[in-house]
């Protein structure tokens, strides 16, 4: 499982012109985090991926998330999963599948919800427009793998 956690002061997913998912925080921070699974990962891997979401001290302060309650917008990113060592088109074949991938995601969600992290998400399988305002910017990204 890959995420990429970016520091925002604001990020938007709508599709098809809806929002579907939001998080504004002007005052303080944020996290964007976009998630892609792999056809390799367990509920092991979800627990730890949504305990580097909520624990990762990267909020100004070095705060995590969990630590003030900061809200998180969760997306599913398949192509986080792409490998691209070889030739011009990427490989998709690490990613999940659309029925393996989605309990994963909805999981992360759950588990940060009930560390009292408020949450948004995008529309699985669905032709996102994300949007967001970067703070620092600050971005890292999280590999349960390695």
């Amino acid at each position: 499982m890959k995420a990429v956690l970016t520091r925002v002061t604001e990020a938007t997913v709508t599709v098809d012109g809806h929002t579907v998912g939001s998080i504004d925080c002007p005052e303080t921070q944020g996290l964007l985090a976009l998630v892609g699974v792999s056809r390799e990962d367990s509920d092991s891997d979800v627990e730890l991926m949504a305990r580097k979401i909520a624990e990762l001290r990267i909020l100004d302060g070095e705060r995590s998330v969990e630590s003030c309650h900061a809200p998180v917008l969760l997306v599913s990113q398949f192509t986080l999963m792409g490998r691209t060592r070889k030739g011009r088109r990427p490989s998709w074949s690490d990613a999940a599948g659309g029925a393996e991938a989605e309990p994963k995601i909805a999981a992360i969600a759950t588990l940060l919800k009930q560390r009292g992290i408020p949450v948004e998400t995008g529309q699985f399988g669905a032709h996102m427009k994300v949007s967001s305002i970067n703070d620092g910017p600050f971005t890292v990204l999280v590999d349960t793998t390695s």
